[in-house]
């Protein structure tokens, strides 16, 4: 039976009600001995507005509160209302004191029971919850009536943020203390903040050099190398190359900070990843053919690899990869590119024995999930094994690779591993000096391709 029927059933009564056009909506938990329901719901309209707004409502409005324009007459069609909020709301009742597991639900709207996976009707609240900050703010409502909120850190591969507030409810003559919870999902607002301050620190920083480059070549030409038409050619193609790599860096920057936004957020589409890398290679022609590389791709049956995400961000993905294998590939080289699928959760296995691997990635492997598997081997230099762990940090680029044409803005694998996290898949490296190197990356397949048979899967090789 839902929740929300058993809270109608249970003694005190659920009463929701409204309060004018424009009020908040409000929810209170009463005896069939309390006062009249008009002063009962304006009391919980200033408890829920206040849990929803993180404001204590004034004295004056506890004290004389609004009647509501017309009482109603049936709790239900509002109770609907809060079933259908985007916050999680509950209603916990008290059980033994000093016993965390006696703490019951008694009521839990459908994003509650989505977030924190409530299935019974008779749930304890730390079985769905077990921050020991939002257990406290409860306890203090339920045992010292006081209000109270707070912000804390949802742990996992995608941490989310959630400020939560709760107030003690009246209860009926006898029953037991009643608490109001209800969470608001603050990741969107944090990931903001930290996405200016961090888009400000790293813009100031990796944009320093190149204009302190910009500016003294400004000035040379201005003054010793005024008339000189050698030098005047030299540093205004310098000039030209550190403009481009500021523009890059920029749009670089702008991209992790969007995709970093909304990390948290899983994609909804679906992708065949198999043409998405016939796609890349097609428009990465004329830079692949001016390199002397040549790609060996044998794309899978059509529809064979759908993945559930975002087909920009994929193609991101894939380009980023392709792109960084052919710039570290000798010229006649040959860049490998593979997908499959089914495949497990776990990174494919290492081929070359002398090679070093390692995960740069793990996903939250759901039971039964299955992915579809994306391999990117070049035979460039390689990376040595102590390299491996800092592939994905920030303008991290490996000692001796910086210039040329193997420069870059050293942000490509971030934003490839941010991609992928959002993605809810995986990514692994493995590679040997002076043998190249190979990226894996592996996608949870769109849901009417999974398949749940072991046997089915492929175990690359």
């Amino acid at each position: 039976m839902p929740l929300e029927n058993e809270a109608v059933r249970h003694r005190p009564t659920l009463v929701v009600g409204l309060v004018g056009a424009a009020a908040p909506l409000a929810l209170a938990v009463v005896g069939q001995s309390e006062p009249g329901p008009a002063m009962l719901a304006a009391a919980a309209v200033a408890a829920l507005g206040w849990v929803l707004s993180g404001r204590p409502p004034s004295p004056a409005a506890v004290a004389s509160p609004v009647p509501p324009a017309a009482p109603p007459s049936d709790p239900m069609p509002y109770a609907a209302i809060v079933e259908e909020l985007e916050d999680p709301v509950m209603v916990v009742e008290a059980g033994t004191p000093g016993e965390a597991a006696g703490r019951r639900l008694v009521f839990a709207n459908a994003a509650a029971r989505t977030l924190f996976r409530i299935q019974r009707q008779d749930a304890r609240l730390i079985t769905a919850i077990r921050n020991p900050q939002v257990i406290e703010l409860v306890d203090e409502a339920l045992i010292g009536g006081i209000s109270g909120h707070g912000a804390f850190e949802a742990g996992g591969a995608h941490d989310r943020v959630w400020t939560a507030a709760a107030q003690p409810l009246a209860a009926g003559a006898g029953g037991p203390p009643l608490a109001l919870l209800v969470l608001r999902d603050q990741t969107d607002l944090r990931r903001a903040e930290r996405m200016r301050a961090d888009f400000l620190a790293n813009a100031s920083h990796e944009l320093r050099t190149p204009l302190a480059s910009l500016t003294g070549f400004i000035e040379t030409l201005r003054g010793p190398a005024r008339d000189d038409a050698g030098a005047r050619e030299k540093f205004l193609g310098i000039m030209q190359t550190q403009a481009e790599r500021m523009a890059r860096l920029i749009d670089d920057l702008m991209s992790l900070s969007r995709i970093e936004l909304n990390e948290h957020i899983a994609p909804q589409g679906r992708v065949d990843l198999a043409m998405a890398v016939t796609d890349v290679a097609d428009a990465l022609t004329p830079v692949i053919r001016g390199r002397g590389v040549s790609i060996d791709w044998a794309p899978p049956e059509r529809g064979a690899a759908t993945v559930e995400g975002d087909r920009d961000q994929i193609i991101q993905v894939i380009q980023n990869l392709i792109d960084n294998a052919v710039k570290y590939s000798p010229r006649d080289g040959v860049v490998r590119v593979e997908v499959s699928a089914p495949a497990g959760g776990d990174p494919p296995a290492i081929r070359d024995p002398d090679a070093a691997g390692l995960t740069l990635l793990a996903p939250d492997h759901r039971p039964g999930e299955r992915y579809a598997l994306l391999r990117i081997s070049d035979f460039g230099p390689g990376l040595a094994r102590d390299a491996l762990p800092r592939l994905t940090e920030r303008f991290y680029r490996v000692e001796g690779q910086k210039s040329g044409d193997r420069s870059g803005t050293g942000l490509g694998l971030a934003i490839v591993k941010h991609i992928v996290n959002r993605h809810r898949g995986g990514i692994s490296v493995e590679s040997a000096e002076g043998r190249g190197a190979t990226f894996s990356v592996w996608l949870p397949l769109a849901t009417a391709d999974r398949t749940t048979d072991p046997e089915a899967v492929v175990k690359p090789s």
